[in-house]
């Protein structure tokens, strides 16, 4: 399929939230321009073949009439309570021709039973009127996050479990079988699923990647990133990224949708790394997949179609272990496309690419490679390289190294035209202008000071974390402000930091309007370390 979508779409989007905490109230839900076609039609103009829905996120609140909770779509003001968006979704991923897939969070943090063994009971039969009411589900996608804080029927506690366990999965699966016996399932919370997560949601896979891993045994990050090249299962990959900073929408975000560059460089990295990619637009608070997003999601893949429709003419030869295109002339290409026949493995472990240019054979490499040393090792299903401009004669592909004998079934080399790297950061600038200090160690807050270096009246706060390691990120905050240089402080917002450590993006703080010149965040909880530790804070007026 390569290319298919998220929809993230839940109560979250009404109250501004990544995470919903299970006590949003029902009459918040009620979208005036709701329109399931839309969001189909956005999708396919960006190239997706399916789109995968949150029919239930963190929050619990269901988006169809389920019979067994009261915290859903039939108890909202949007249609009287008679709507049901993943039937309006289903028929019109059936009119348009798009693959349906469900996204079911296992966590709950409304339901008053989570974590006990009656929730079970309650996800399968939510899991069975998914898998059969709606036609076929080609993915099922349960998220990891699993256990925390919740409201849980009015308790307002923390529960944790055991995510190996607790929900049973392999009777949960053989439930879900026999509901769709063609399903994909993609589980990032204990059984091995069908697809495997690439540790990251920043929108790239690892340059060598293998579609193994071991069917049984923990997964580090080194074989979710890059495969496991003699695992004993067929487990590919699955790039999961946002044309958003965030999963759920956000006005704030709307200055911040990827970038054409950022979307085509997304593009080399998972599907041109032997991967899928899952792309996702949410939905907002009208009920629409907003413009920004559909417009650059269109002019994503005509950009795709636009250079990969048309191969360069050429004589092609391939070969078990050297392939060649020969071109009529010299003809300058700055792509090449490689794919195996995977029906009959993934063999290549290593391979170089040479340009015949004016009578020299030079070895190319991939520009956009971030590890020099892996970038010339896997192909799998399809393999993209990107290279400067170049005028050559002919190209010749090497196997240098393979796991048995390869089946090498396209070779093709294109022509790209440049794209201007149209707000490549997001339009994210550093600032140095603040003081930042911290205390001591020794206390269960950690705390981070802020000297704004004059009187500001605080409306909002923005903070990135660590990009280079996910010690000291912070899972909840309190900030509080001073006037009087610590001696009072003001609480002006509390919160958490939801999905914080796999996507590290800015978060944003709404705040209670303020003056003062002392900012203190309060973090009770943090992922490691005594400290915590960010990458660029920004305070707005």
């Amino acid at each position: 399929m390569e290319m298919y979508a998220f929809i993230h779409y839940s109560l979250n989007t009404i109250t501004d939230q990544e995470w919903g905490y299970g006590n949003e109230e029902l009459s918040l839900f009620n979208p005036q321009h709701l329109d399931c076609r839309q969001w189909v039609r956005s999708c396919k103009e960006a190239g997706m073949k399916g789109i995968i829905f949150t029919a239930k996120h963190h929050c619990g609140f269901c988006m169809w009439p389920s019979a067994y909770t009261d915290y859903s779509v039939k108890n909202t003001p949007w249609k009287d309570g008679k709507g049901d968006v993943i039937r309006e979704l289903a028929e019109a991923c059936r009119e348009y021709g798009l693959k349906l897939g469900i996204y079911l969070s296992p966590w709950d943090r409304n339901h008053p039973d989570y974590g006990r063994p009656e929730y079970i009971t309650y996800f399968r039969n939510q899991l069975k009127e998914l898998l059969t009411q709606y036609g076929d589900i080609y993915e099922i996608w349960f998220d990891g996050a699993n256990g925390g804080n919740g409201w849980y029927g009015g308790a307002d506690e923390v529960r944790q479990i055991d995510r190996s366990t607790y929900y049973d999965w392999k009777e949960t699966y053989r439930l879900i079988r026999e509901w769709q016996p063609e399903i994909i399932i993609w589980n990032d919370g204990g059984e091995r699923g069908d697809l495997r997560w690439v540790g990251t949601e920043a929108g790239f896979i690892g340059e060598t990647n293998w579609s193994l891993l071991n069917r049984e045994g923990d997964v580090p990050y080194n074989e979710l990133h890059y495969g496991l090249e003699n695992g004993d299962t067929w487990v590919p990959g699955e790039t999961n990224t946002s044309i958003r900073p965030g999963w759920f929408y956000h006005d704030s975000e709307n200055g911040h949708v990827k970038s054409l560059s950022k979307l085509m460089e997304t593009y080399y990295k998972s599907v041109g790394r032997n991967s899928t990619l899952i792309l996702n637009f949410p939905i907002d608070k009208d009920g629409l997949i907003h413009a920004e997003d559909s417009i650059r999601g269109a002019a994503f893949y005509s950009m795709v179609r636009q250079i990969f429709e048309h191969p360069l003419k050429a004589k092609r030869r391939l070969g078990p272990s050297v392939s060649t295109l020969t071109f009529s002339e010299p003809t300058t290409f700055n792509r090449l496309l490689i794919s195996e026949d995977i029906r009959k493995g993934q063999q290549v472990k290593a391979f170089k690419v040479e340009a015949l240019t004016e009578g020299q054979w030079v070895e190319l490499q991939d520009i956009i490679s971030e590890e020099p040393e892996r970038s010339m090792t896997t192909i799998g299903r399809k393999r993209i390289l990107c290279f400067p401009d170049t005028k050559a004669e002919q190209i010749r592909l090497t196997i240098l190294d393979s796991k048995a004998t390869p089946v090498i079934s396209d070779l093709n080399a294109y022509l790209a035209p440049a794209i201007d790297a149209d707000n490549p950061d997001n339009g994210e600038k550093k600032s140095s202008q603040y003081y930042v200090f911290f205390p001591g160690s020794g206390s269960p807050v950690q705390s981070m000071f802020i000297g704004l270096g004059k009187d500001m009246t605080i409306r909002q706060f923005r903070f990135l974390p660590a990009q280079e390691t996910k010690e000291g990120m912070p899972l909840d905050y309190t900030l509080t402000l001073s006037a009087d240089n610590g001696k009072n402080w003001t609480v002006i917002a509390q919160g958490e930091f939801s999905n914080i450590v796999n996507n590290p993006i800015w978060q944003t703080i709404n705040c209670t309007p303020a003056t003062g010149s002392l900012l203190r965040l309060d973090c009770s909880r943090i992922t490691s370390g005594n400290r915590i530790f960010y990458s660029d804070i920004e305070v707005i007026e």
